[in-house]
């Protein structure tokens, strides 16, 4: 009986760990599909990296993250920010670009 709790421990934190690759999983694969389908003018109308920059950065996280398999990683979490910089930040510039509104500020 009183082996029970690590058991369970290890299999709690190896459920946690899956979840968060598979997130990471999907929030860089959803960067890079945004990235690549964009217009490369865009990204130079907004005043941020190239398009080729950033589906490059963008898909050696991602390959970094399938490889490694790790999310807690130096590369999981470089692979993370990247992605959270791309989508909070550039994707909402092409975005105000696309519709026209501009800058909100």
């Amino acid at each position: 009986m009183a082996y029970a709790a690590p058991i369970f421990a290890f299999e709690v934190r190896f459920w946690i760990t899956m979840l968060l690759l598979v997130f990471a999983l999907v929030l860089e694969g959803v960067a890079l599909v945004h990235a690549i389908t964009q217009r490369g003018e865009a990204f130079a109308a907004i005043g941020t990296l190239p398009k080729g920059a950033w589906v490059a950065i963008l898909a050696v996280c991602l390959l970094l993250t399938v490889l490694t398999q790790s999310v807690l990683g130096l590369f999981g979490l470089i692979g993370i920010a990247a992605a959270l910089i791309y989508l909070l930040d550039v994707r909402v510039g092409l975005r105000e670009l696309r519709d026209g509104r501009g800058s909100s500020w």
